[in-house]
């Protein structure tokens, strides 16, 4: 099981204190200290709407080059993907939303639009030798038209496929879904995408995103999205708060048995490490609780 860090990109771009570089940094120096080889480290968007971002070449100057770990880049259009290869990435994400509604608020198109932005992307990333993710978003349900539909996430599936994705990612943005809708659409995923691998990106809103974790692990997801410190959200979906965090999920899936390469207990003091830095206790519990103890 692969785990990618979110919490330099998802995770902050949501606080609304602006976090120095240098730390931004440290942040991604500890993960990939503590084994996480896909790092989601930055977002190359116009800062008046995402400031927390706004020092996207200036982090990936320096975080460590170091054999085996790929650092992603969030992009929303061809300016993003200059920026995105110019400062180095390893990899390109790429947000499509699923309803209208919120695909205007979140990146002033519309869920057409942003499958053609996608397919123009992934094809001049192609050319350049980046591995490309293409990240459905509000895929189980939207803050403002509600319910979506599996049919409507899998028709996406079939069109963004076209341009022939490294991997397809299921975003739970508003923190929704519940692990039925999660195992229905992945079931039709897998009737039309048998090879293209998937990902699940879940947000613990409502305290169901381990469960939907399951899920999806359950239904064949060798990738996960988490967040240290359970840290997160969408600036542009209301009450869209904490992604899963990466050590409460590493002592799941720990627990039952799945490897990951992972230093748990290093992302636990990671996770206390961030609380002090924004000034208040992380959501992640297993830097409260510490991992299952050892028989005395």
């Amino acid at each position: 099981m692969d785990i990618v860090e979110v919490a330099p990109r998802d995770g902050l771009q949501n606080e609304p204190g602006m976090i120095a570089t240098g730390d931004k940094i440290r942040l991604v120096e500890r993960s990939v200290a503590a084994g996480l080889r896909r790092i989601e480290a930055v977002s190359f968007v116009h800062p008046q709407r995402v400031p927390q971002m706004a020092d996207a070449e200036a982090v990936m100057a320096g975080v460590p080059r170091v054999a085996g770990v790929s650092y992603a880049g969030l992009i929303f259009n061809d300016r993003g993907l200059d920026r995105a290869l110019a400062a180095g990435v390893d990899e390109i994400n790429v947000v499509v939303v699923a309803t209208d509604t919120f695909s205007h608020r979140n990146q002033g198109c519309s869920t057409a639009e942003g499958v053609e932005r996608w397919q123009a992307l992934a094809e001049r990333a192609a050319d350049a030798g980046l591995f490309r993710t293409v990240t459905l978003a509000a895929a189980f349900g939207c803050p403002f038209e509600g319910e979506v539909p599996a049919a409507r996430v899998l028709d996406l599936v079939r069109q963004v496929r076209a341009a022939h994705p490294d991997e397809i990612a299921f975003a739970d943005t508003i923190g929704v879904a519940t692990p039925d809708r999660v195992r229905a659409v992945l079931a039709g995923v897998r009737g039309l995408a048998p090879d293209t691998p998937l990902r699940c990106h879940f947000h613990n809103t409502r305290n169901t995103g381990y469960a939907n974790a399951v899920a999806a692990l359950e239904a064949g997801v060798q990738v996960l999205d988490a967040s240290t410190g359970g840290i997160g959200g969408c600036p542009f979906a209301p009450a869209a708060t904490g992604n899963i965090a990466t050590e409460d999920l590493l002592y799941l899936l720990h627990r039952m048995g799945v490897e990951t390469g992972v230093r748990m207990e290093a992302v636990g003091e990671t996770g206390t490490w961030l609380g002090a830095l924004l000034g208040q206790p992380v959501p992640a519990l297993l830097g409260r609780a510490g991992p299952f103890p050892a028989a005395r």
